[in-house]
């Protein structure tokens, strides 16, 4: 990914590259590629698991896919698992945002920069079955800013509830 990135932009620096390459090899990024191919469905799982949803679950369709460049840097070397990787990330390399810092990571840089508090995330509630939860989180800066979002994963609600802070505090400038 790095090799595909620099060659996409080589005079980007390494603050820019760093969050663009974050983003496309990230956990979410990865089981997007897995549900686009249905790794899901070949992996092998326990009856619990199967029976809890597992085949849609991110972190195993994430980690599947990275089983499965792995696998294929063991049995064919690492051109092989260089050209199964770009094929499968296809032109999302291209189109990933010049600047693709997550939120989170977006609010804490604003919020140092103006020598404020970091931001203190906190699960509001967790509901819905074990196999489909949904997360509610609150992020808050100080007593005035603060943000609320629901997201079926806890790391989901945190990068919406940051967006939305960093949205409106941007926007009350």
């Amino acid at each position: 990914m790095s090799e595909a990135l620099f060659v996409g932009d080589a005079t980007a620096t390494e603050g820019q590259m760093a969050p663009r390459f974050n983003a496309l090899v990230r956990k979410e990024t990865c089981a997007d590629v897995a549900r686009e191919i249905d790794l899901g469905a070949a992996l092998k799982l326990g009856r619990s698991e199967m029976l809890s949803g597992g085949r849609r679950k991110q972190a195993l369709l994430a980690d599947g896919l990275e089983a499965v460049i792995a696998a294929v840097y063991l049995d064919a070397g690492f051109p092989a698992a260089r050209d199964v990787v770009l094929r499968l990330w296809g032109d999302r390399v291209n189109r990933v945002d010049a600047d693709a810092r997550d939120a989170k990571t977006a609010l804490q840089e604003w919020a140092q920069a103006r020598g404020r508090d970091l931001p203190d995330y906190q699960v509001v509630s967790r509901d819905g079955p074990d196999h489909a939860p949904v997360f509610t989180v609150r992020v808050q800066l100080d007593e005035r800013a603060t943000e609320t979002a629901t997201a079926p994963t806890k790391r989901q609600a945190e990068q919406a509830a940051a967006r939305a802070l960093l949205d409106r505090l941007e926007a009350e400038k």
